[in-house]
């Protein structure tokens, strides 16, 4: 693991302290989510979270992880994306990081990566100074192909390309 996701991920400690400071403990189930949204690395769905937190404790009904991640996000715990709306209007979700980060989407298989850099903060700081903005929290998304689509929707071009190459001649032949 590298050090920088290390830091990313959320303390129990840190966790506890934020849920204490809204009036709420920091349970056994809280706590099963948390670590699930921490350690998968993946961005969850609620169903999936579910399913995945029902494993570990069978107690646990989907009721309860929605009133959660609810709660968790309006803790500041638990950041909601949308990824661009890939899947429809499902939501993700992921633990608040300390790093601000971008999330790169491929619109066509639905990968998602994370973007650590620069020029995050570089636009953070324009901003700032541009509009006189106080900037608390920035969510970034790009959309686009990654490369292995790329090579994918390259070969349905052209091969919808010869396609309607010989269609058109076909027409003209008759």
């Amino acid at each position: 693991m590298l050090e920088s996701e290390k830091e990313a991920r959320m303390s129990q400690p840190a966790a506890r302290e934020a849920l204490k400071q809204r009036g709420f403990r920091l349970t056994r189930q809280r706590q099963i989510l948390l670590d699930l949204l921490d350690r998968t690395g993946a961005h969850l769905d609620a169903e999936t979270l579910y399913r995945l937190a029902h494993e570990k404790d069978p107690k646990l009904n989907r009721v309860t992880v929605y009133r959660t991640l609810k709660m968790l996000k309006e803790s500041g715990l638990v950041d909601e994306l949308d990824l661009m709306h890939h899947a429809g209007d499902q939501h993700y979700y992921e633990t608040r990081r300390k790093q601000e980060h971008a999330h790169i989407v491929c619109l066509r298989c639905g990968k998602v990566e994370e973007y650590f850099g620069e020029p995050l903060q570089k636009l953070r700081r324009e901003v700032e100074k541009t509009f006189g903005f106080q900037i608390l929290i920035a969510r970034t998304e790009v959309g686009g192909y990654c490369a292995h689509c790329q090579v994918l929707r390259a070969q349905e071009v052209a091969e919808a390309g010869q396609a309607e190459a010989a269609a058109s001649a076909r027409r003209n032949r008759g």
